[in-house]
This record gives structure tokens, C-alpha cells and sequence, in this order.
């Protein structure tokens, strides 16, 4: 596999080298830049695989350079250091991105990630959806989700609920699609947070604007617009009650 590093801290782009060399020798560096203008001629150059791409550069952001193809003919594993609403755009789209300062394990396990992708296809809809993401600064609209055999673009706007079933999830969708996806409800937890899809309980995480009426009976529930009532755990009553009073009043 061939690589490009665009990173403007040379300290950063000698700690990648350094770490390929050592972790994967199979890997062959073809350049290191600082700049979107020379990280992009460098990859009309050199056609890498794979591309260790900085949000934050002199000239602009690697989404910028990203804009400049149709279609990402490489692999990417984004670089950063803060920027967090990027983070949580390109964590929603299923990229992998590893944080400074460096970390060997993080990069590890994201070149793994990055070397395990067979499909371009699988790559142009990862794409797509941080692309979506990116186009508001403020609130998250695509979602890809990873069933057993493929992946999913889907709008936040359009799920329901997600439901636990051990350590699986299941997404109920306003078009009353089912998607069982191989992630822990909790790992979604933190990912959804922001798009008004919170946790009410340890097994459900409901969306905001799906929400009909909320009963203090019974322990706490919520009834939903499709009639279905979902339990509210008793320590999440009152942290529920602020996010639905937020959501009205928005």
C-alpha cells in the first residue's frame, strides 16, 4: 500500500513515518506535505491508497482539499487535534480519524480499519455522508449504519428509536425499516447525543421529534407519534424532561 502524510507540524509527519516504518514496514511513503495546494498535487502524482489527512492547514481544511475530487479515489485517515464538531461529523460518517498528539495504538488500529475496506462503493457512501454532515456547523444529518453485510446511509431526521438487543442495536425508521447494526447501544449513546436523539433508558434511545407525550405514571414513559411506549429509566427522568423542554422551546 502507498501513502501521502499532509500535516502541517513536521514533528507529526516524522511520528507517522516513524510509526509505519516500525508497525507497517508494507506500507511505502510516498510524500509528506503541509499544504492543501501541495498535499493535492502530490496525490495527482502519486495516486496513494491511503492518505493521512489534517483538518486544520495554513491554507484551509482537508475537507476543502477533499472537495476538490468527484469521487476519493483513497483511503483516509483525518488528523486532528481539536475542531470537535469535524469529529463528531466524521464519526457519524464512519471514517476514522486518530487525535494529537499521537497515539501508537489509535494509529494502529486506524490503518487496520483503513486497510480492511474492500469497496469503493463502501467508500464514496462514507463520503457522501460526512460531505452532509458538513454542510451545516450546527446540527449532524447522515448516519452510516454497518449491518452484517453492508452499509446504510440514513438520515437522523428519519429514525425513531434504537432499541438494545445484547450487543446489537436495532434502528426503527420512520419508513418502518428495521436495521440491526453490530454496535452497542451505548457506543451510539455518545455519537447521537447532539442530533436530538438522547438515551431514556439503558435498552432505548429515542428521537426528540418523534416524541408525543411523556406519562409519569408507571414508572415514566414516553409515547411516541407511532403510538409505541418506550420506559424512562428513573435517574434519566429528570435529564429527559430538560431535553424534551429544550427541544420545544428551540
Amino acid at each position: 500500500m502507498n501513502a501521502i502524510i499532509i500535516d502541517d507540524e513536521i514533528k507529526v509527519r516524522n511520528t507517522i513515518k516513524a510509526l509505519l516504518t516500525v508497525n507497517f514496514p508494507e506500507i511505502t511513503l510516498l510524500a509528506s506535505e503541509g499544504t492543501i495546494e501541495d498535499g493535492y498535487k502530490a496525490i495527482i502524482r502519486y495516486n496513494p491508497e491511503l492518505v493521512f489527512l489534517d483538518i486544520e492547514l495554513p491554507d484551509g481544511t482537508g475537507f476543502d482539499l477533499l472537495k476538490k475530487f468527484v469521487q476519493i479515489p483513497f483511503r483516509i485517515i483525518f488528523v486532528t487535534g481539536h475542531n470537535e464538531y469535524a469529529i463528531d461529523a466524521i464519526k457519524v460518517s464512519a471514517l476514522d480519524y486518530i487525535l494529537k498528539p499521537l497515539d501508537t495504538e489509535e494509529l494502529t488500529n486506524a490503518v487496520f480499519k483503513a486497510r480492511a475496506i474492500i469497496s469503493n462503493e463502501e467508500q464514496q457512501l462514507k463520503f457522501q455522508a460526512l460531505n452532509e454532515n458538513l454542510q451545516s456547523r450546527k446540527i449532524l444529518k447522515k448516519l452510516i449504519l454497518h449491518t452484517s453485510d453492508h452499509f446504510q446511509l440514513v438520515s437522523l431526521s428519519d429514525i425513531i428509536r434504537a432499541e438494545a438487543d445484547s450487543n446489537y442495536t436495532r434502528f426503527f425508521l420512520s419508513d418502518n425499516r428495521k436495521i440491526m447494526v453490530s454496535r452497542t447501544i451505548k457506543e451510539f449513546e455518545a455519537l447521537l447525543s447532539s442530533s436530538g436523539l438522547i438515551r431514556v433508558h439503558q435498552s432505548h434511545i429515542v428521537n426528540l421529534g418523534f416524541v408525543d407525550k411523556f406519562f409519569k405514571k408507571d414508572g415514566g414513559y414516553l409515547l411516541l407519534k407511532d403510538g409505541v411506549k418506550i420506559p424512562v429509566s428513573p435517574n434519566m427522568k429528570k435529564q429527559v424532561l430538560q431535553a424534551i423542554h429544550a427541544h420545544l422551546y428551540e
